[in-house]
């Protein structure tokens, strides 16, 4: 009778590899405060080979090898606030930024090394972008305006096993009102009211676009981010921060004139529009992690994510094949619970330096 097979040993990472992880997610680096982390990022790389150095719009930037293909692996090095106790508990490391997006960016850096010393025929840039959690995505519009790679990869969580085809884009304005100051009890709406009409107004007005929708990834969604009410004793006035989820395709134009129909003369101020954007299966770098991720012992699987990505800034731009690949449960993103599992770190260096050396 044959004995049952043993069952897979669980990957792990190199402890150098782990080591960057660790030291990286240890550094806090919110929007406008990376500094210290692109720095130590610059540091790792170039004892690792890269030709690294931070660029003018603070992020870390990396180059290996001097192959014939050129790729650029975009991640990011800022993360939301909120500290997390840094720490390693049965093979998962805990703390702020290890899913988004320091676990995909640091497995880029391990990848691209291993890739050029398995002898990769490609030059590989690596980013690890400042600015993506704030508005207007500093790092990757500097990135942006460099001459179209061959091949794009955005370091995002998608999980080790699948592979992230598309993001919607993103609209933030401000709804501002100012009325001459009444008294509670008088006639007539107060500027909370008419600022809460027009909220409503415009649900309905996206429940109306939004019909007929193939999935929630073609919807329009909305956020009310904030809402503020004040006066001086001569006028009062209403603020509502306003942040809007766009698919690929949408006419953002119009949806603005339609804002500016329902706000009557209450001014509306855009504060940061990027359109979404999605890549199609049959890109050419499909195939490529289709085949790492078998190998790797996974059932690939594609995904298309309801935020907005660095995709969105430089896809529109350089029209090259690009997908969103990384380590990590997105689910996890800005949680106090941010973790990620080295295991699943590990399978995802795998993958990847299997895509750059077939690439």
């Amino acid at each position: 009778m044959a004995s049952p097979s043993a069952p897979e040993a669980v990957p792990q990472p190199a402890p150098a590899d782990v080591d960057l992880l660790h030291r990286l997610v240890a550094i806090e680096s919110r929007s406008g405060q990376e500094h210290d982390a692109v720095a130590e990022l610059c540091r790792e790389m170039t004892a690792r080979g890269f030709a690294a150095a931070p660029d003018a719009a603070g992020s870390a930037v990396g180059v290996i090898g001097t192959g014939a293909t050129k790729i650029v692996l975009l991640g990011h090095i800022d993360t939301v606030p909120g500290r997390i106790a840094v720490r390693i508990e049965d093979g998962v490391l805990h703390g702020r930024g290890a899913v988004d997006a320091k676990g995909p960016l640091c497995a880029f850096v391990c990848a691209a090394q291993a890739a050029i010393a398995a002898g990769a025929n490609a030059t590989i840039t690596v980013v690890g972008a400042a600015g993506e959690e704030a508005i207007g995505s500093v790092g990757a519009n500097a990135v942006a305006a460099w001459p179209a790679p061959d091949l794009c990869i955005i370091g995002e969580p998608s999980g080790w096993d699948a592979l992230c085809l598309g993001y919607r884009g993103t609209l933030s304005l401000f709804y501002r009102l100012r009325r001459p100051a009444r008294h509670s009890a008088g006639p007539g709406e107060s500027v909370a009211e008419e600022a809460i009409a027009f909220w409503n107004a415009l649900r309905a007005e996206l429940d109306v676009r939004n019909q007929g929708a193939a999935g929630s990834f073609q919807r329009i969604g909305h956020a009310l981010r904030a809402f503020n009410t004040g006066g001086d004793g001569l006028h009062d006035h209403a603020t509502l921060s306003i942040g809007l989820r766009l698919p690929p395709g949408l006419d953002v134009e119009a949806v603005l004139i339609r804002l500016h129909d329902l706000a009557g003369d209450a001014t509306i101020t855009v504060d940061g529009c990027q359109e979404g954007y999605r890549s199609a299966k049959q890109s050419p770098l499909v195939p490529p992690f289709l085949r790492a991720i078998r190998a790797a012992g996974g059932a690939p699987r594609f995904t298309l994510k309801l935020g907005t990505s660095d995709m969105t800034v430089v896809g529109p731009v350089w029209r090259c094949p690009i997908v969103a690949y990384g380590p990590g449960d997105a689910a996890l993103d800005h949680t106090p619970d941010e973790r990620i599992v080295l295991a699943d770190y590990a399978r995802a260096i795998r993958v990847l330096t299997d895509v750059l050396v077939a690439s």
